[in-house]
């Protein structure tokens, strides 16, 4: 429970190193919106924009067709001699109609003197729309010169207070605008603090499972997003709860089974040692005084034939004696240079007298170096309890052992051709379940099958730590 903790808890060090902190999403979608409603009130001035371009310009072309139709009619009759179209009368007439709407008028003499202006416009007088505004709206019309006797008169169309009209209304909806998107992102930003402040619950719900309290639950209310993201949270946590409850109860077992493991060869090295202090010299006395007997009544056939058949059981009985030892406590590898396949091997040839109606070959190679002791034990255990299996249960005439080093661990494998076995989940034999714990114990894997020919193939694969992988060369993969 603590690894997945601490894999589940952030890492500080990395959160200091990230960089600045991310904007919100609350800062984000209120942004978004914001510009969204920025780019709708951009594309509205545009158009109004153009619409009253188009204004302007209808507008400063009517009075300019007016003007020139107007002055061309003066300028003719001064042209023509007209009395009442003099040089003075047609300046006082300029004087008299004064400035003409969104035009400047001007009458200059053959010397290009100035002789007529109209004034300036009144409407606010001295104020101008921007250079740049007014180059970009401005309609684009000629200036018309038209001569009248003497004069030539000029008209030329002057659209600025139009300009500076539309400028001030443009500069006005543009302040209007700003407060209006201002709002909008104030409103924006309160309705999202308020619609994702439930996420701040879901925040620290995360941050409560990283700190490895996996019984932490969300309330399934609210809007429906919500409720979802509350529903697969739960479930993700309901799911991790469980995965640790059963990573505890797995090491528990493991521990457990480790414990028991650990008990018993404690208690199988107390009995041998049991038997070969006690019963072992017991029974080496017993063959001795056997054997006195035997010398002192030789001229008594039946006394000496009584302690003969003593002897005889008292040999026997240090065999099975030994055999029990071999049993209980197996040849330890590491010792003396011995190795795992030697050990093996003495328990092979041990058993191999005792049951000499069973065919048996081997075929043992762990490497040339000794292996950790709870691997050995492992293996010695996995071969000792199938042999035992062989003779108890299987009928068979043939077995075979095979010990061989992998690329990634070693295969203990034992095989006969006797009437087969598969027992059943939760009714195998203590045999098969000590020996099913020995191999999860290290790590490993038991398979235990019927192959199709016939007989029981029990395939034990534990897996070496990378210094004894390292220590010796590895052969070609076994095959099955």
């Amino acid at each position: 429970m603590s690894d997945l903790s601490t894999a589940l808890t952030p890492n500080a060090g990395w959160q200091a190193r990230r960089g600045p902190r991310p904007m919100s999403l609350r800062l984000r979608l209120s942004l978004v919106l914001t510009a969204l409603a920025a780019a709708l009130v951009l594309a509205g001035a545009a158009l109004w924009v153009r619409d009253a371009r188009i204004a302007i310009a209808e507008e400063v072309t009517a009075a300019n067709r007016v003007a020139a139709q107007w002055l061309g009619a003066a300028a003719l009759g001064a042209s023509e001699g007209d009395p009442a179209w003099s040089e003075s009368r047609l300046i006082a007439h300029l004087a008299a109609v004064g400035r003409i709407r969104a035009h400047h008028l001007e009458a200059r003499d053959p010397a290009g003197s100035a002789v007529y202006r109209s004034p300036p416009s009144a409407y606010k007088a001295g104020r101008d729309a921007p250079a740049w505004f007014a180059q970009w709206l401005g309609p684009e019309l000629p200036t018309l010169q038209l001569a009248a006797g003497r004069l030539t008169l000029s008209l030329q169309p002057d659209p600025s207070r139009a300009l500076v009209d539309l400028w001030d209304d443009l500069a006005a909806a543009a302040g209007r605008a700003l407060l209006a998107l201002a709002g909008l992102f104030a409103g924006c930003w309160l309705a999202l603090d308020r619609a994702l402040r439930p996420l701040g619950s879901v925040m620290a719900a995360l941050d409560r499972a990283g700190q490895g309290r996996f019984d932490t639950r969300l309330p399934e209310a609210g809007p429906a997003e919500l409720v979802r993201l509350a529903q697969a949270f739960n479930g993700m946590a309901g799911r991790l709860d469980q995965a640790v409850a059963e990573n505890v109860r797995l090491t528990q077992q493991q521990a457990v089974a480790r414990t028991v493991t650990d008990r018993l060869e404690a208690d199988r090295r107390a009995i041998a040692r049991e038997l070969h202090d006690e019963l072992g010299q017991s029974i080496t006395a017993v063959a001795a005084l056997a054997g006195a007997i035997v010398q002192r009544c030789a001229d008594n056939p039946a006394v000496s034939q009584s302690a003969e058949v003593i002897r005889d059981v008292a040999s026997r009985m240090h065999d099975d004696v030994r055999a029990l030892l071999t049993r209980l406590r197996p040849p330890a590898p590491g010792h003396d240079e011995e190795t795992l396949a030697d050990a093996v091997r003495s328990y092979l040839a041990a058993w191999q007298s005792r049951h000499p109606d069973i065919e048996l070959s081997s075929e043992l190679f762990a490497g040339p170096y000794p292996l950790p002791d709870d691997i050995t034990l492992t293996a010695l255990r996995v071969v000792q309890e199938s042999c035992t299996n062989i003779v108890r249960h299987a009928q068979a005439r043939h077995a075979r052992v095979r010990l061989l080093r992998e690329a990634d661990g070693l295969l203990v494998e034992v095989s006969d051709d006797g009437r087969g076995i598969e027992p059943a989940p939760g009714q195998a034999g203590f045999g098969l379940t000590g020996m099913r714990e020995r191999v999860a114990a290290v790590a490993g894997q038991l398979d235990i099958s019927s192959p199709h020919g016939g007989g029981t193939r029990i395939r034990a694969r534990l897996p070496l730590p990378p210094v004894a992988l390292a220590a010796a060369p590895h052969p070609e993969p076994a095959q099955p």
